[in-house]
């Protein structure tokens, strides 16, 4: 009897792990098609059924690297300036915010963080005129102002909760012994909570890399010139509305486009798993 309850135990945890592979390859298989597509000549990417490429075609690389107005090193300048700068103004400015709700005492406190909550059940678009005239009027349009300066100042409410999640669960002994030592909030958030929140850290900035470096709908808003053009703008131009269209290089282009995500998350794989596991995101 036992000897049957362990076999069908076993094979129970067979099928599971075949379901999850089998799920897995569905998933994925958007991602192998777009790596297959940018080694296929042209005439094959949409004409051929089959996944595996019949000529391996490395000119997609080449000539998608050289085949806008401006090579694509300066797209990826572009991005990589809009998303760090992004970045380090969410970590900054969304744990600060944080760190005053989930540790400091203040008058209406409860009060602005569900004000703050309230902000995440509203649409990017309702926001997005009221914004743009803003910007318009400061003079910003056409530059990285719009994209960057609203991260300093903890416009993302959802990092905030993140960070104050993780905050709360830290101990309140760490700050009392810290007072007694005679340091103060800023003192006590810079070099005791910040160490500490390391995993929490790690999960907003990869959130906050992807969310920006994949972001086409504000720079296509806010930028003109295509000298400040971002990475997805740039792949906007391969498409060309006379039909000549040069799919290959677009996806091969796509392609080096995901090598920063990937290498980013690889690095911070197991901040960003503790960071979730212990912030209640579940």
């Amino acid at each position: 009897m036992r000897l049957k309850r362990e076999k069908q135990a076993r094979n129970a945890r067979i099928l599971k792990h075949l379901f999850l592979i089998g799920m897995s390859c569905v998933m994925l298989y958007p991602l192998f098609w777009l790596v297959a597509s940018s080694f296929k000549p042209e005439n094959e990417i949409f004409g051929n059924l089959a996944l595996w490429p019949t000529r391996f075609q490395l000119e997609n690389y080449t000539k998608g690297w050289n085949a806008l107005p401006l090579p694509f090193t300066v797209f990826y300048i572009n991005s990589a300036i809009v998303t760090g700068l992004s970045v380090i103004g969410n970590l900054l400015s969304c744990s600060f915010a944080a760190y005053a709700f989930a540790r400091l005492r203040f008058s209406g406190r409860n009060f602005f963080f569900a004000l703050m909550m309230m902000t995440l059940m509203i649409p990017y678009h309702v926001v997005l005129i009221p914004q743009y005239v803003l910007f318009l009027q400061l003079g910003w349009v056409d530059t990285y102002l719009p994209l960057v300066v609203p991260r300093f100042l903890a416009s993302d409410a959802f990092f905030i909760f993140l960070m104050v999640q993780f905050f709360r669960q830290l101990p309140r002994e760490l700050d009392e012994a810290a007072m007694i030592d005679g340091c103060s909030p800023f003192k006590i958030y810079w070099a005791i909570i910040l160490p500490l929140s390391l995993p929490a850290m790690g999960t907003a900035a990869i959130f906050s890399l992807i969310w920006v470096w994949e972001d086409f709908l504000a720079p296509l808003i806010y930028l003109n010139d295509i000298k400040s053009y971002t990475v997805p703008l740039a792949l906007r131009l391969f498409l060309d509305q006379d039909g000549q269209s040069s799919y290959g290089q677009m996806f091969a282009m796509s392609v080096l486009s995901l090598v920063p995500v990937v290498i980013f998350f690889v690095l911070f794989q197991k901040l960003i798993v503790r960071g979730i596991a212990t912030s209640g995101m579940k």
